[in-house]
């Protein structure tokens, strides 16, 4: 089916009402981009999910960072983390106010940093989804290769399956996130749709987000769970192997919060025991950190699909791109930078 007969359908669709959730940033911010949301019917409604990693990042984790560039570590991130808010300031702020903190655009880059400066201790701030934690364990692959040993990461790395079961009641089918798919595979995704849980795997050309919201609609006309992959020519069904076995030789899961969702049982990865040495919390005895958010800011409630950006307060007065208060408006994959960006204001 070519994109005109795609988009005539979808917009010609009368049927019952279906609610979609993306849980991707990138898939948030390329519907927007190319106008996909205009081509609507009132009956389908988009809602954007947690699929931004450093939106669903909490407070605390921030505030750990800052806790160990103020006790003279080289923190090492990628740039989204500068401008999240902890519970007082961000490492933007503490970079200005004297400390070590440095963006990379990979953790080996970390890495290369500490081999050529041994008087130094080097975090890597490694956070986030399915696709990007091998990064980090190929980086302490080769750290622990090298006895590289003033090398740790501090640990936010989470998983989707458990966000998918927690936001079920929030949607009637998810616009699964092809990036993260092709490393898990479709397995866990099938065993959902068994469990009533629907979705469709998605690519990121207009034709490809157009055919999966298309297979959607479809098949919620039949009334019954399903999963299906529209995104055959980069996901599988095994995933990349090569990869899960990475994560797995290296990180366990953990409980872990989710910003605005709360703690989700075994949705988070953390160093291994045995690679303790490399875990910048036992490294530091760092203590245990409650962050605070600012209670106005509603990214939390962004995130688990209760309202959009715009119902937010603060979105668009004091939270803009330039100045963000909160997460979901720092990040290039957050849904408040994403309706920002658009002019979306309702």
């Amino acid at each position: 089916m070519d994109i005109e007969e795609l988009k005539n359908k979808i917009v010609n669709y009368s049927g019952k009402n279906i609610r979609i959730m993306e849980v991707c940033g990138t898939h948030t911010h390329e519907i927007f981009r190319l106008g996909v949301r205009s081509l609507l019917p009132e009956n389908v409604k988009l809602i954007s999910g947690p699929g931004c990693p450093v939106c669903v990042t909490p407070v605390s984790y921030i505030d750990e960072a800052l806790y160990l560039a103020k006790k003279g570590a080289a923190v090492f991130t990628f740039g989204d983390l500068m401008r999240v808010p902890g519970s007082d300031e961000t490492l933007s702020d503490a970079r200005r106010n004297g400390a070590k903190v440095e963006i990379v655009y990979s953790p080996l880059d970390a890495l290369k940093y500490a081999k050529k400066h041994t008087n130094e201790e080097v975090v890597f701030l490694s956070v986030g989804f399915e696709t990007t934690t091998p990064s980090s364990c190929i980086a302490l692959k080769n750290a622990e290769k090298e006895n590289v040993n003033n090398f740790s990461l501090l640990t936010a790395n989470k998983t989707m399956d458990e966000a998918y079961l927690a936001m079920a009641d929030s949607a009637d089918a998810y616009l699964y996130p092809g990036h993260v798919t092709a490393i898990t595979g479709t397995e866990k995704l099938e065993k959902l749709a068994q469990k009533g849980i629907s979705g469709v795997v998605a690519g990121f050309t207009a034709k490809e987000i157009l055919t999966a919201i298309y297979t959607i609609i479809e098949e919620c006309k039949k009334g019954s769970p399903f999963f299906q992959n529209a995104y055959k020519s980069v996901v599988k069904k095994e995933g990349n192997p090569g990869a899960v076995k990475l994560v797995n030789r290296y990180m366990t899961p953990i409980d872990s919060e989710w910003r605005g969702i709360g703690v989700l049982k075994n949705s988070g990865l953390d160093l291994k025991d045995e690679f303790a040495s490399f875990d910048a919390r036992k490294k530091f005895n760092m203590p245990k950190i409650e962050g605070k958010a600012n209670p106005a800011c509603r990214c939390g409630d962004v995130l688990k699909g209760a309202i959009e950006p715009s119902s937010c307060p603060l979105f668009g007065k004091v939270c803009t791109t330039a100045h963000p208060i909160g997460a979901c408006m720092v990040s290039a994959e957050g849904a408040c930078a994403a309706f920002y960006q658009y002019g979306v204001s309702q």
